[in-house]
């Protein structure tokens, strides 16, 4: 699962959401690293849709324009479950070989006989 899709479900998770709102979630959950252009957008929610991940909660129409929302299934909340559970073991593991690691790779330097300084 990509960081896109990854995020557009976390998004839903808290409930319906029209496009916007998930790419405005999107951002924020991202801390703006994660820019979701609107072909994107609606190009991931079709997808995620005809996976059966997420489904269109309802419709509405709002100045002339239908505005969709959608809303995270069952499914789609399993797959987030397991993708973030992994993500939290494999960034555990990351977080315990950094620890592990030599402190002169930390910007000290070694001396003659390869022992930090």
């Amino acid at each position: 699962m990509q960081e896109p899709t990854f995020l557009i479900l976390t998004a839903l998770a808290s409930g319906p959401k029209h496009g916007y709102g998930v790419t405005q979630e999107v951002a924020e959950l991202s801390e703006g690293t994660v820019t979701l252009r609107a072909g994107t957008l609606y190009g991931a929610l079709d997808r995620l849709v005809e996976q059966e991940l997420i489904t269109v909660d309802r419709q509405e129409v709002v100045d002339g324009r239908l505005r969709r929302y959608y809303r995270l299934t069952d499914a789609g909340a399993g797959q987030l479950a397991e993708r973030a559970r992994r993500l939290r073991k494999n960034a555990e593991a990351a977080e315990s070989r950094l620890r592990a690691r030599p402190s002169w790779g930390l910007g000290r330097t070694a001396d003659s006989s390869g022992a930090p300084a």
